[in-house]
């Protein structure tokens, strides 16, 4: 297996990192608006299939599947081109520009949510694929980890690998002298300003873990965003309160929120409406019973082998060109 993307992207790090191999090619996304930087891209969007070429004559890869964004597109193109099947991944509850214009090209769409309109033999609902070091360990582990109290109730909080400034915000205005335990993943950008605020031994304030699975388990409610992790959220049976960012492409994070919610293993708050989420997470931490309930709706539509499945049915794809 090697991966292929942009050298000016976090996978030209990851990867390597990883123990594998990067081809890469130049690609970025296409800005809203007509500027230098649109001209820019298209630019590169008209060369990026004959690098694609070029990388799949050399791997001639059996499967190619998509990441989603806009580097997949391409490479699925070329792909298709050159009689390779190839697949898509989309993580959100609404399929990506990206990702549409690269789907008639896909011989296989794996998609995390039910999305309408996109059903039949090409659509397969998987949920999203998550990373063993983001499975929930045991509560006393996750507990023992952060050093947080063994019997209390833990809120969890995080905002994505920057942080959410107005979660950071909200939060340690209403817990940082008094109220539940807290586990505070705020992100790099804001942990210098926040540190200084919080003044008891059972609030946890960290930039970021690489422990994320020990930090869900040692939690009994998740206070986040509603990006991707929702899925390490359900996979872990954690009852959650989730405010969408509000800026996100086609408002695909208030569409994965209103998912979760639905099935009654979250509640979602709008941002406009952030100031009731302390006390609605005070609430939900002083009833044991509602909390039990909507930690098992995550699990019912949790789907921790969504890599399993996703992996058999490529596969299955590569598998028609080895006889």
């Amino acid at each position: 297996m090697t991966f292929a993307g942009s050298p000016d992207h976090v996978e030209a790090r990851l990867v390597p990192e990883a123990g594998f191999e990067l081809d890469t090619f130049r690609i970025s996304g296409l800005p809203r608006r007509p500027t230098p930087a649109l001209a820019r891209s298209l630019a590169r969007a008209v060369r990026a299939p004959r690098a694609c070429r070029r990388i799949l004559a050399e791997r001639k890869p059996d499967v190619v599947l998509g990441g989603g964004g806009y580097v997949a597109g391409p490479m699925v193109y070329a792909a298709s081109r050159r009689g390779i099947p190839a697949a898509l991944m989309e993580a959100d509850a609404h399929l990506g520009l990206a990702n549409r214009l690269a789907a008639p090209f896909a011989e296989r769409i794996f998609l995390a949510f039910p999305i309408e309109g996109r059903e039949g033999r090409k659509y397969r609902v998987t949920g999203r694929p998550i990373p063993a070091r983001n499975r929930a360990s045991s509560r006393a582990e996750g507990r023992r980890v952060f050093e947080l109290p063994p019997r209390a109730r833990v809120l969890l909080v995080f905002g994505g690998s920057l942080g959410a400034a107005s979660l950071n915000d909200v939060v340690v205005e209403s817990f940082g002298q008094s109220g539940p335990a807290i586990l505070h993943l705020c992100g790099e950008r804001d942990y210098e300003r926040l540190r200084r605020r919080v003044q008891r031994d059972d609030y946890k304030l960290a930039s970021f873990t690489d422990e994320f699975g020990a930090a869900l388990a040692a939690a009994d409610l998740v206070l986040a965003r509603a990006g991707g992790s929702v899925w390490e959220i359900a996979a872990a049976g954690k009852p959650a309160v989730l405010v969408p960012y509000p800026f996100a492409t086609a408002d695909h994070q208030a569409k994965n929120a209103r998912y979760f919610e639905r099935v009654g293993g979250a509640i979602a708050v709008p941002e406009a409406e952030l100031g009731r989420v302390p006390d609605l997470a005070r609430s939900l931490l002083g009833d044991a019973e509602r909390l039990q309930e909507m930690g098992e709706a995550m699990k019912r539509v949790a789907r921790p082998d969504a890599a399993e499945h996703i992996a058999q049915e490529l596969i299955g794809l590569g598998s028609r060109g080895w006889s």
